[in-house]
């Protein structure tokens, strides 16, 4: 397991006793000060990608002795004039041989860019005028004669709206996707985004979006748009990370709280169940018991008038969204 702070250090402890067996210093700033990581990822076991707040991205060889204490990385790109927002390892070519990824998508600042394990930096877009702060990589989509394989990457931005990027093509977006268009001046952040697996939910393409306003929307790849109503995670802070763990339940953190979501199981299948124009049943998610439910007795003086505001006004979001998940207990 690998763990990065404001302290300085990337530690490597054992999954199996969750001992810090090694350190690694990260490099300061151009300017000799100490440099923040902003993301962490293991792009092999041999490969790990640490980016920093100065728009640093440090590659480590971890084939080198146990002892990392002054290991210096081995590459160090500069992809972004601001940091490192998000970092999406594009999957390997039917002719890689290892079948780990050799490139990556970065987001930082307004820019999309391509880093190769071998060559660097590959491309870098032109400034899309919008902040981007998150990205997940899409493949297994219908081809299209032309330029379209099938695979993309989705961007998700500070204004709410989900831009569509061909791989092999990074001059300019191919699509927009809506997901939130509230306000005057543009909707809430996509703060992050996962792909829904292929064994859960209704068989489509999905994509979950954790959004600013503190929800949970499902993005439909093929028709483009979001379905389903959305889930609430937290009625002030903004949801900041998704995923799925090896039961196919959605996880989200946000603020300080992570929820597990699950399908509901009540008995009453009257007030559970409904058939769609299909007859596929669709069942409410409901988030798990091992909820943080202490979150509903703070105070709420204590939170950001700000946000608190925001909240107030997304209060026709709070209810649970339905959707197609199946096998879920």
């Amino acid at each position: 397991m690998y763990s990065a702070g404001t302290d300085g250090l990337v530690k490597i402890a054992s999954s199996a006793t969750g001992q810090v067996v090694s350190k690694i210093a990260i490099p300061l700033n151009l300017k000799s000060n100490a440099d923040d990581p902003t993301l962490l990822h293991a792009l092999s076991p041999q490969t790990l990608l640490l980016a920093t707040d100065s728009a640093a991205l440090h590659l480590y060889d971890l084939r080198l002795p146990s002892h990392f204490a002054k290991a210096k990385p081995s590459q160090t790109h500069r992809p972004h004039d601001d940091y490192i927002s998000s970092l999406t390892p594009l999957a390997p070519t039917e002719q890689s041989t290892s079948g780990y990824s050799k490139q990556w998508v970065t987001t930082g600042g307004s820019t999309v860019a391509v880093t190769d394990l071998r060559r660097g930096v590959l491309v870098k877009s032109e400034d899309q005028e919008e902040e981007l702060l998150s990205s997940v990589f899409v493949g297994g989509l219908p081809s299209k004669p032309g330029r379209s394989k099938g695979e993309k990457i989705l961007v998700g931005s500070g204004s709410g709206v989900l831009t569509l990027w061909e791989r092999g093509v990074w001059d300019d977006q191919d699509e927009r996707i809506i997901v939130d268009g509230t306000g005057r001046g543009g909707g809430e952040s996509l703060d992050a985004l996962v792909l829904m697996p292929d064994n859960v939910g209704d068989g489509h393409k999905n994509v979950v979006v954790g959004v600013g306003d503190g929800t949970v929307r499902i993005v439909r790849m093929g028709l483009n748009k979001v379905v389903g109503e959305p889930l609430r995670h937290d009625d002030i802070e903004a949801v900041v990370a998704l995923g799925f763990d090896v039961e196919g339940r959605l996880i989200s953190g946000g603020g300080s709280i992570v929820k597990v979501w699950e399908e509901s199981m009540n008995l009453d299948d009257e007030a559970e169940e409904s058939d769609d124009d299909n007859g596929a049943t669709k069942r409410a998610l409901s988030e798990s018991d091992d909820s943080d439910k202490q979150e509903d007795s703070s105070d709420d003086d204590s939170k950001p008038s700000k946000r608190r505001k925001k909240a107030k006004a997304k209060q026709k979001n709070a209810g649970n969204g339905i959707l197609g998940f199946k096998g879920m207990e």
